[in-house]
């Protein structure tokens, strides 16, 4: 299902985890679970991934996250204000120590000129630490394209969480 590329990222995550004593909950929204799926492809997850929510809609963004429907109406569900919020209530939800958001349009409608195709925002946020919020604009690229690229951004921002001290 995924990649060696991405694989190998995964059993490199799920190690770094182990090592630090770190487990993830991850708030996705057009990934749909993909970033959850992958790590849960390495074998010993279990001790890392302690669970991943996928919050399609506004409204499960707000009722399973917590994420203020004030904040959806006045930035959208594509924005870094959801992203961070997005962040935030996984963690609250949670007994995870580390939490990676990602919400945008992947395609190939739903974009605006202010919101295109390929934008996606994505947010980490350690317990004690401060968010780490991050803009992508992949362009015109395939769904698949899109959700893929976002995965390994996913995959990024958690590495530097494991890894700030």
């Amino acid at each position: 299902m995924y990649d060696s590329e991405l694989q190998a990222r995964a059993v490199a995550l799920v190690a770094l985890y182990k090592t630090a004593g770190l487990s993830v909950v991850t708030a996705e929204s057009c990934t749909g679970g993909l970033v959850a799926g992958l790590i849960t492809e390495v074998p010993g997850s279990s001790a890392v991934l302690e669970r991943g929510f996928v919050t399609y809609s506004n409204a499960a963004k707000a009722q399973s996250l917590g994420v203020p429907t004030a904040t959806l109406r006045r930035f959208g569900a594509v924005s870094t204000e959801t992203a961070q919020a997005m962040a935030a209530g996984a963690l609250a939800h949670s007994m995870a120590g580390v939490a990676v958001a990602i919400t945008g349009v992947a395609g190939p409608d739903g974009g605006t000129p202010d919101k295109p195709v390929g934008l996606v925002q994505f947010a980490c946020l350690r317990r004690g630490a401060a968010v780490v919020a991050r803009e992508m604009r992949f362009g015109p690229l395939t769904r698949g394209a899109i959700r893929r690229a976002s995965i390994v951004i996913a995959l990024d921002l958690l590495t530097e969480a494991a890894r700030a001290s």
